[in-house]
């Protein structure tokens, strides 16, 4: 992984996903002692999110290697993996009681915070722009984006704002055994505006639309692998689960990697990554 500009970002990969995978191990071997604090719902959610993780690093080394050898697709869809680890080992460091591998999770999350901020602040996205072709399907892309993003913000919504004006706590927390749900503070502070504002920018064709479109799509696609495991975990240990959210958010993780290997395949074939990266200049330039 040396032969871009920004290989040391990429290279940050190796112990992220090393810890990462090591962690999650231990975890689905050793579930019960290292989960055994947390209730059975939050504790199977915690052993299917280990099983999801080790779809995703594998795939994070994959395309860092990929990356590494010029590929502008491989580099975005690498950071979209970044934002997928850093919201899971968010859940992991705060929302997980504590144990022997809390200094792995904080060790990913914080890796992957900087490596995700260290690739895309890498990009020049006027320039990664100027390398789709024309028939990029920016128009259905943004809907994508905007219409996932929104539906889940009402969803969130509709669970949140019921419990406050009757002044009750949501059942799923009960359940969890949380004060309050991780997924509703990253989806609604961070994650679900950052996948709308994506949306609009492409929408308008601006240059940093183009840049976070692929990466929402694909975070947006391994977490919904997550949830897709979580859930068969909680069937499998006889706890309530919905089956239909299972079939239907994988459903949905099979249309947003659709969506974004059509909207990359729209890069131009001839592009490469060192053509978009900032130069050691322009890095220093306000």
């Amino acid at each position: 992984m040396s032969s871009v500009p920004c290989s040391f970002w990429l290279w940050l990969s190796v112990p992220i996903a090393v810890l990462g995978m090591t962690g999650s191990v231990i975890g689905i071997l050793l579930d019960d002692r290292l989960y055994g604090k947390e209730t059975s719902n939050w504790a199977a959610q915690a052993v299917g999110q280990d099983i999801a993780n080790l779809v995703a690093f594998p795939a994070l080394l994959l395309l860092a290697l990929a990356a590494s050898r010029g590929s502008l697709r491989a580099y975005l869809g690498w950071t979209g993996i970044l934002v997928y680890t850093a919201y899971s080992y968010a859940i992991y460091a705060f929302d997980v009681h504590f144990g022997p591998l809390f200094l792995v999770w904080v060790a990913v999350f914080g890796l992957s915070i900087y490596a995700l901020i260290g690739g895309l602040g890498s990009l020049d996205p006027v320039r990664i722009s100027s390398k789709f072709l024309d028939r990029t399907p920016a128009r259905s892309t943004s809907a994508v984006l905007i219409g996932i993003g929104s539906v889940f913000y009402l969803l969130w919504l509709s669970e949140i704002i019921p419990p406050i004006v009757t002044g009750t706590v949501p059942e799923a927390l009960t359940e969890a055994g949380l004060p309050t749900n991780p997924v509703h503070v990253l989806d609604l502070a961070l994650f679900l505006p950052g996948a709308v504002l994506a949306g609009v920018l492409l929408a308008r064709r601006r240059p940093w639309g183009y840049v976070l479109a692929p990466v929402v799509l694909v975070a947006m696609a391994f977490l919904a692998v997550g949830i897709v495991s979580l859930t068969a975990v909680a069937a499998a240990r006889g706890l309530e689960a919905a089956p239909g959210l299972g079939v239907g958010i994988g459903v949905l993780a099979i249309v947003e990697v659709a969506v974004a290997i059509r909207f990359l395949s729209a890069v131009d074939r001839d592009a490469e990554l060192q053509d978009v990266v900032k130069l050691p200049s322009e890095a220093h330039e306000p």
